[in-house]
């Protein structure tokens, strides 16, 4: 059973990384692509189906780590407190630009919250390196770290990369680019590499420190039903807005 949770953890994360990740990139591109205030429309435009689903993997992997590893969730907190708050005002704030940057239409207004896009994009991306080298050293190393910090710029990087392949393949020559699906997949692929080597290097460790037998048949009983739910909602939303389904009808948020 141990293993079934590992399987399904690192499952999700690596899932968290090559979603979220192309959400992430599009958001640190925006000041780079985004020059134009239609530009940035459409660029957020093209992620604004797909945010609320790839999230859904993130809550799924923090529930993961609350059920499955307790001991390792408890040493990720007390560790990596003032990183973990510091990605939730991330969050917060790039999921805040998405929501409000459409509800005045000033270029003030519109010039802010796409700040705060990119802004929060950023911090969650850096974060995110920075937080897997902590994990991949055991929670040894404190949390800002001069390879934490270089990690913390390679996933950045890769984010920002899998933004653009994504935006090529969505919205075809509209930003100087066409991918296919298999590029995408290709990106999706890199950006989850960087959770996938932590996880297969911290295997012992996590099989060491899973919560009882009794408490994972549990969680078993009560979570693994939801995961087809899961997979089949996602296959549903990239089905309904796949390039060609009226992309930018909705130029953003409302």
């Amino acid at each position: 059973m141990e293993l079934i949770w590992f399987v399904l953890f690192a499952i999700l994360l690596a899932g968290y990384f090559a979603l979220e990740g192309f959400d992430l990139g599009v958001g640190l591109l925006l000041p780079v692509l985004g020059r134009t205030r239609e530009g940035r429309d459409r660029m957020v435009a093209a992620i604004a189906p797909y945010v609320l689903a790839n999230e859904v993997w993130l809550v799924a992997v923090a529930g993961t780590l609350f059920g499955v590893y307790p001991l390792l969730e408890g040493e990720v907190l007390f560790t990596l407190y003032p990183l973990v708050v510091a990605m939730l005002l991330c969050w917060v704030l790039r999921d805040a630009g998405l929501w409000f940057r459409r509800r005045l239409d000033g270029a003030r207004w519109r010039g802010f919250w796409d700040a705060m896009i990119a802004f929060g994009s950023l911090g969650l991306s850096f974060g995110w390196g920075m937080a897997i080298y902590a994990a991949a050293t055991g929670f040894e190393s404190p949390a800002v770290h001069p390879l934490g910090m270089l990690l913390g710029a390679v996933v950045t990087m890769v984010f920002a990369f899998h933004g653009w392949t994504f935006l090529a393949w969505r919205a075809p020559g509209t930003f100087g680019a066409s991918r296919s699906v298999a590029a995408l997949a290709v990106s999706a692929l890199v950006a989850a590499l960087p959770a996938l080597g932590v996880l297969v290097g911290a295997m012992p460790y996590l099989l060491e420190h899973s919560a009882p037998p009794a408490t994972l048949n549990v969680l078993s009983v009560m979570a693994l039903p939801c995961a087809p739910i899961m997979l089949g909602a996602q296959i549903w939303v990239w089905r309904t807005f796949r390039p060609g389904k009226d992309a930018f009808r909705l130029p953003s948020f409302f």
